[in-house]
Parts: structure tokens; C-alpha cells; sequence
């Protein structure tokens, strides 16, 4: 039985952890960012045990994936009776009764109450490139908005939205075309030097007067893509008003408000979407880490009226694997069971007593986030906001 607490038994890292890493460093590309020296051997719950018996709380989530916890019983359940029937199908070809169970549970779910199409993929890039492509499609326009300090992806088309690290674009240069970047509601280091409280949106009302009068056609702009909370830019959950005014903005230039809720969604925040907290209906939402509990699946959901596109237009071998696709459907139960509530509760309480040390130490320049979606920011000194190192 697995303490619910950390056990560090060795020096870390480990011998047995040395001996994979040094075989890592032999035969796996070193383009991933691993960051710590933990090579896992088994979890559940929260607890992650390495290969030396060494075991961590792990306050990632598997890196925002695993939503029900490591390993849950009724997830690993779901997952070995589904394998005993059918692996694999390809959705692109056939049908499978679970694709379009869940397609239809994610209808449900999403925000609005008009009925939507989902594209499956297996990761959360895919599923950004499927709503890239989608938007262009449906519009037949060219130009596509992002954010400063944006994660979508490292894929080319993702990583043309992506704005967060230099190391991230340095030599695969040029990228995607007509992909253009604005400040986000970064309200802590805010990119105009204002104060949510006086600033009436400037951010949103600088896209209207200044860069769609100056720079940008806004009858050429086919989307805006946007975190409803930035996640890799460093937790930065706007002003409600913000997402309003960007909203509103997109209905009046009929651009599609794109919401990338892959890390944000299925139930991080307390809500089963990070849009439900700002009354966010998105023309497309894109979905996954969490949406299986740690097995590859992604989704692009949009309204029928949109995800027009014809046969042959996008596909996806393995994505919607019936595996992935059980294993979501009873991610979702689950979360509707409890934990979403479960979510809230515990990032109330997380927040309150982060808030306290806020209070204490100056090297915390700030407290922020939504349900389990939380982050502190730490910095040298609190009045100049600089930067830690």
C-alpha cells in the first residue's frame, strides 16, 4: 500500500535512476524539457513512486492530465474491459459505437446548448491544428490572432500560435504566415503599465482601435486564439470583463473566438471548463490532457453550423482509439460524480492559506488561479515586481 506522503529512501537521484538516465541520455531525443532527474515507476492518487522507491507528491497532475488522480481504480477498470473487446479501429475509416458516445457526451458538455461536431486527435497540439485548420476553412480567411506569453503546441501550425520561449521557434523559422501576436490580460505585469481597476479593457480596446485601424484587416482575421487561462505563460487568470470584451469584439468583425482549454479544461478550475467561470460560449474549444486520465486523446468541438468542412478535409488514424474513448467517458463521470466539486473546494482552501504566506513573504509577488489551477508568482522585491532569477 502507497503512503500518501513523501518517502526519499536514497540520494536523489537514485542508483537505478542513474543508470536510466544515463541510458536516456544514449537513445532519447533531448529535445524534451526534463527538468528533474524522477524517473517513475508507478503512481496513484497524488503519490509517484521512482525506481528507487523514492516517493513524491506529484502537485503536476502528470503535467494537467491526470484530472481523477494516477492509476484510479474505475479508470483502470474501464481501461482493461474495453482492451479485452477492440484496441483499435481507425475513426478515420469506420465507425465505432464509442466515438460517438463520446462525441455526443462532449456536445453535452461544452459550453452552449446548441448541438456541436467533434474532431478526435491524441494530443493537445492536434487538436490546436484541427481548429487552425478549421477556422481557415470556415471563414475562407487568412489572418489568425494569438497571445504574448501563449502555449499552444510545438507543432508547426501550433507553434506558430505558441509565444511563450525563444528555444521554442529558434531554427524553424518561418513558420505558419499571418499569425500575429497582441498582449494578453496579464494584469499583474500589465504590457500598457495600467490597473484593471482604471484601465477599462485598454488591452481589447487597443485590438479595435489601433491595430484593426492601423495594421490588421479585420475582415480578413478568421480567429482569435485564446487560454482562457494562459497555462505555460504562468497561470494568469484574467479579468472576466476581459473575455467579455474580447467576445464581443469577435461577434462584432464575425471572427471565431477559439478557446484552448487543454490544460484549463475537464474540471481543473471547479468548473468543467475554465470558459464556464467567464460565461464563455467559444466557437471551438480544443480539449485533452485531462479528458482520458493519461491516455492519448484530444478534441476539437465546434458548432455544426462551423465544422462544415467535407470528407477528406482533416482525419485522424488513431484518433477517438476505443480505448482512449472509454477511458474519457468514465473521466467524465467521474468528475461529474464529485470531483469537479472536490476541485473547488480544495482550491479555495489552497488559495486561502497561499494568500496568508502571500501576506508574510515578500518574495511572493502573487497569488492566482481558478479551483486546482493555481500559481505563485515569485519575484525579487514586491514593489518593483522584478523578475526571480
Amino acid at each position: 500500500m502507497t503512503n500518501n506522503y513523501p518517502c526519499i529512501r536514497t540520494k536523489l537521484p537514485g542508483p537505478h535512476a542513474i543508470q536510466y538516465l544515463e541510458k536516456e541520455n544514449q537513445f532519447v531525443s533531448p529535445s524534451s524539457t526534463k527538468s528533474y532527474p524522477l524517473v517513475v515507476k508507478s503512481a496513484k492518487g497524488m503519490v509517484v513512486t521512482d525506481v528507487d522507491n523514492n516517493t513524491f507528491l506529484d502537485f503536476t497532475a502528470g503535467v494537467a492530465v491526470c484530472n481523477t488522480g494516477h492509476n484510479h481504480d474505475q479508470i483502470i477498470s474501464a481501461i482493461k474491459s474495453q482492451a479485452d473487446t477492440l484496441i483499435h479501429m481507425s475513426g478515420a475509416d469506420f465507425y465505432n459505437p464509442l466515438h460517438i458516445m463520446l462525441a455526443e457526451k462532449l456536445s453535452a458538455i461544452c459550453p452552449g446548448p446548441h448541438t456541436k461536431k467533434v474532431f478526435f486527435g491524441n494530443s493537445g497540439a492536434e487538436s490546436v491544428e484541427a481548429a487552425f485548420k478549421l477556422a481557415r476553412y470556415h471563414t475562407r480567411r487568412t489572418i489568425v490572432i494569438a497571445f504574448y506569453n501563449a502555449f499552444h503546441g510545438r507543432t508547426i501550425g501550433a507553434l506558430s500560435l505558441t509565444n511563450t520561449k525563444l528555444n521554442q521557434r529558434k531554427h524553424f523559422l518561418p513558420l505558419v504566415p499571418e499569425v500575429i501576436h497582441i498582449p494578453y490580460a496579464y494584469c499583474y505585469r500589465c504590457h500598457y503599465g495600467l490597473t484593471p481597476d482604471t484601465c477599462n479593457m485598454y488591452c481589447v480596446t487597443w485590438i479595435r482601435e489601433e491595430l484593426f485601424k492601423t495594421k490588421v484587416p479585420p475582415e480578413d482575421v478568421a480567429a482569435i486564439f485564446v487560454e482562457v487561462i494562459q497555462g505555460e505563460g504562468g497561470y494568469v487568470v484574467p479579468p472576466k470583463e476581459f473575455h467579455k470584451a474580447l467576445y464581443q469584439l469577435t461577434r462584432d468583425f464575425d471572427i471565431l473566438y477559439v478557446a484552448d482549454e487543454v490544460q484549463s479544461g475537464m474540471g481543473r478550475t471547479g468548473k468543467m471548463f475554465a470558459s464556464n467561470h467567464f460565461d464563455l460560449v467559444p466557437d471551438i474549444i480544443t480539449v485533452a490532457k485531462g479528458i482520458a486520465s493519461g491516455l492519448p486523446l484530444s478534441a476539437t468541438v465546434a458548432s455544426e453550423k462551423i465544422m462544415n468542412w467535407t470528407p477528406g478535409s482533416h482525419a485522424s488514424t488513431f484518433g477517438g482509439n476505443p480505448v482512449s474513448c472509454q477511458a474519457a467517458l468514465t473521466t467524465i463521470k467521474l468528475l461529474e460524480d464529485g470531483l469537479i466539486d472536490n476541485a473547488a473546494k480544495q482550491g479555495t482552501y489552497i488559495i486561502h492559506e497561499l494568500q496568508k504566506l502571500e501576506r508574510t513573504y515578500p518574495i511572493i509577488g502573487e497569488v492566482r488561479g481558478l479551483g486546482l489551477m493555481l500559481a505563485i508568482e515569485i519575484v525579487k522585491d514586491k514593489e518593483t515586481k522584478e523578475y526571480a532569477s
